[in-house]
């Protein structure tokens, strides 16, 4: 039963109040996989969400699904060339886009049917917020409607965080993750604030649509969690794409530039130019993001080189002094600050609980330091029969975490004789899909180290892997960590084609315990990606 459909909201006058057995805020993946699961068990079920554009949840609507869709598109225009004129490379872009519609638009009517047409299930479009403990109020267009239930469950997920900069909220042509993937011009400039693997995710599939990419990161090294070795094959892929980076950057302020594009204001450390100036004092629209940097100066700062071999940054060392103890000595870091001129910037600093308007407070639903909901190892939260599913709560933010956090609720309700809790949950897999897929399981090296675990690395360069030279696709390495004594496989971390389907068999060793001889000595097909796991942990 359906209170709204996708096309129109209506809430019935005769019907002002509810009460049912669970509601579920927020339509995302553990959400609504609860939902059919309940109402199959015979339970009336009411599900809130607050727009009927994200009937699904994330995933199929903004997030791995529709980014995954322009990633192949764009994956596809380089290998026609049909990112090399600027014709050629709106027509790939603006057919992008319509496949992306597409295939958001099917998903989120299948998503919205597959509840909305059960009996038990009443979907109700609008933004709710607890009035009590077990009570909500839902805030549709046609006016609140009161529901009451025994179980509620908190999935509303995550939203971007936007970090406090001047002009960032009202300058357009600036963009999270969901608006420059609904974009109808594809930008010839783009300007990434944040190098996480989201904001690399997009760096890549832009830059696979013929757009001059720049990259800003605040810090000085790129990927910091990750090995150096993997950081590194993973920043040079990415270079020969043609993104560029700047480190110790610091946006200061953004603002429209004369020209239409978007001006930032930007502090790099550790870089000086002959003539360091503030931005508002640079002529609005001068210049843009591959070439104002030119001639600057920098320890650690740099940018990777473009099409254009001269469009690049020079750099060179700080000086350095002697200390009293006659050990060299960096001077302070010097401080530039330019323009950049771009036609629009992705803000990809993180995502954060969305918790906005819920009045947690009215049913004692408590919060972490963090911002995310408060759970206990069975996503119970500081309130009796609520509970919080997926990235609302402050866990990996992925769509079969989601779905890993609907098994544990769905264990507590369906009188299993021990739940399963989150601690049971093993060796979460992780992929990032850029032109050469990032995918790893378990711990780095620079992990098993601070561990300190007595241990081994395996490695092994794609290229020796016969199904990727087929695929004409060599680039990358391999890398895994064994527990010197036992064989237990510790972690593994594939920059290779197909690594995201390929990290699924390390993942499900290791969930079994199994020795990387397992590994070394399985029977693989051939030719496939799969089988240089027996090179890689031999």
């Amino acid at each position: 039963m359906s209170i709204s459909t996708p096309n129109a909201i209506s809430t019935p006058s005769t019907s002002p109040t509810i009460t049912t057995d669970a509601l579920i805020i927020g339509f995302g993946k553990g959400g609504k996989t609860l939902a059919a699961k309940l109402s199959a068990a015979g339970r009336k079920v009411v599900v809130a969400e607050a727009s009927a554009d994200m009937y699904g949840g994330t995933c199929i609507n903004i997030g791995c699904l529709p980014s995954k869709s322009l990633i192949l598109s764009a994956e596809q225009a380089r290998r026609d060339g049909a990112n090399s004129t600027p014709e050629t490379r709106e027509a790939a872009f603006e057919a992008a886009i319509k496949e992306k519609r597409r295939v958001t638009s099917m998903l989120r009517d299948k998503n919205y049917h597959k509840l909305a047409d059960q009996d038990n299930i009443t979907v109700i479009t609008g933004r709710a917020h607890f009035t009590g403990p077990h009570s909500v109020e839902i805030a549709t267009a046609e006016g609140p409607v009161a529901v009451t239930a025994s179980k509620i469950f908190i999935n509303t997920g995550a939203t971007p965080r936007i970090p406090d900069i001047p002009g960032i909220h009202t300058t357009p042509g600036v963009y999270t993750s969901t608006g420059l993937m609904d974009l109808d011009d594809m930008p010839q400039r783009l300007v990434i604030i944040g190098s996480g693997f989201i904001g690399l995710e997009f760096a890549s599939m832009f830059a696979d649509f013929g757009t001059a990419v720049t990259v800003l990161q605040h810090n000085a090294e790129f990927l910091p969690r990750e090995d150096a070795d993997v950081a590194a094959a993973i920043r040079a892929q990415l270079e020969a794409q043609g993104v560029k980076f700047l480190f110790n950057a610091d946006t200061k302020a953004i603002a429209p530039a004369a020209d239409g594009g978007v001006r930032l204001s930007v502090a790099v450390k550790g870089m000086t130019r002959g003539a360091s100036q503030a931005c508002d004092s640079t002529p609005a629209g001068t210049g843009n993001a591959h070439t104002d940097i030119t001639g600057a100066t920098d320890t650690t700062t740099t940018t990777s080189p473009t099409s254009n071999p001269t469009d690049h940054a020079t750099m060179s060392h700080v000086q350095t002094k002697p200390s009293d103890d006659g050990e060299p000595r960096f001077a302070e870091p010097a401080e530039a600050r330019f323009c950049l001129t771009t036609d629009a910037v992705l803000v990809a600093t993180g995502r954060t609980p969305n918790v906005e308007g819920l009045h947690l407070e009215a049913a004692g639903v408590e919060l972490t330091e963090r911002g995310a909901v408060k759970v206990d190892d069975l996503l119970r939260t500081t309130a009796a029969d609520i509970w919080a599913l997926g990235d609302v709560n402050g866990g990996p933010q992925h769509t079969y975490i989601s779905l890993e956090d609907y098994r544990v609720v769905w264990s507590q309700l369906n009188g299993s004789d021990r739940p399963y809790t989150v601690k049971d949950r093993k060796h979460v897999p992780s992929s990032t899909f850029l032109a050469t897929p990032y995918s790893r399981v378990g711990l780095n090296e620079r992990e098993a180290k601070a561990a300190g675990l007595d241990y081994v690395v395996k490695r092994l360069p794609v290229a020796a892997v016969p199904k990727a030279q087929v695929m004409r696709r060599p680039d990358g390495l391999m890398k895994a960590i064994v527990e010197r004594n036992t064989g237990r496989i510790l972690g593994a971390m594939l920059l290779s084609v197909e690594s995201h389907e390929v990290i699924n068999i390390v993942k499900l060793a290791m969930d079994l315990d199994a020795p990387a001889s397992t590994l070394r000595d399985m029977v693989f097909t051939h030719p496939t990606i799969a089988e240089a796991l027996n090179d890689l942990f031999a």
